[in-house]
């Protein structure tokens, strides 16, 4: 699911070409795309862009009239940019937003329709679209711990949860935590002070360094190529690569249509963290050691 850095990113990239532009058309290829009525799509038509926003991990396009088209990409919506009136047959495009120098084409792999656009009226309609979590960088260390330890949650669902942190996912919980050096399961009502400041500290140093590396390609290009894993990343994605701060292999916890990527030494003392599919396979054989683990190699 595009992220913070990736929605910045995408924004970033949009502004130049759609903002002062007029929407000519809108082609809504898939039905299951549009989740509003009113006001409908067509109030968008003929308008000029006055602007590009973000709300959490949503796109807002303003439009005259204060009309907002509200594009949430979930997990695997894309957009891009293309020659005007781009032709778009396929099963994987969703929508196509025409201007007179180019179109931005929504796409969604896969089978499951999860991508969603909505189109509402005025900023107060808009932000109820925002699930209420705080900006990283709108606020300090004490209002982010607060937010995070108002329950009792591990920081991987506090960090990925949009009614408490906005625009983090799995991807960046992951980098924040490895270069917090915290375990994803560490429970917030858990953490020392001094844990707290690295915390806040890696969270915003990991979401600036992102946000500055996918700009500046966005500048260079349209981000044509979002993803989840990438090769500069340190931990998310690279199950079984070396950990670049200590060279211990990355381990995982699969659940559904996820992972969660950590390095058992820096961030879990040695300890192996217990993937469910796994655990239930070898049950009194899961290694929960590095030492374990590596005797299990072995055998």
């Amino acid at each position: 699911m595009p992220e913070l850095p990736d929605i910045t990113a995408y924004i970033s990239a949009m502004q130049p070409r759609v903002v002062g532009q007029t929407i000519q058309g809108i082609r809504i290829v898939s039905p299951f795309l549009l989740r509003t009525a009113q006001p409908p799509i067509s109030a968008a038509e003929g308008k000029q862009v006055l602007a590009i926003e973000r709300v959490g991990k949503r796109i807002a396009i303003g439009v005259e009239g204060d009309f907002w088209l509200v594009i949430h990409l979930m997990i695997a919506g894309r957009l891009h940019w293309r020659p005007p009136s781009a032709k778009v047959g396929g099963r994987n495009n969703l929508a196509a937003f025409d201007f007179q120098n180019g179109s931005l084409v929504l796409t969604e792999a896969g089978s499951k329709r999860r991508a969603s656009l909505h189109v509402v009226a005025g900023r107060e309609a808009l932000q109820l679209m925002n699930p209420g979590g705080i900006e990283v960088f709108a606020t300090d260390l004490i209002g982010f711990r607060a937010a995070l330890s108002a329950e009792n949650r591990t920081l991987k669902r506090a960090l990925t949860d949009p009614r408490i942190v906005s625009g983090i996912g799995n991807a960046y919980s992951d980098e924040i935590l490895h270069a917090a050096e915290l375990s994803p399961i560490t429970l917030s009502h858990k953490l020392s002070e001094a844990e707290w400041a690295r915390l806040f500290a890696a969270t915003r140093a990991t979401l600036q360094l992102w946000i500055e590396r996918l700009g500046a390609e966005a500048l260079k290009a349209f981000p044509e190529k979002v993803t989840a894993f990438r090769p500069e990343m340190a931990a998310h994605g690279r199950f079984g690569q070396p950990c670049p701060r200590c060279g211990t292999a990355i381990q995982r916890i699969r659940y559904a249509d996820n992972e969660t990527d950590y390095c058992p030494r820096c961030q879990t003392g040695g300890k192996l963290l217990a993937d469910r599919s796994l655990s239930r396979l070898l049950k009194s054989d899961w290694p929960r050691t590095l030492d374990e683990l590596e005797a299990l190699k072995r055998r």
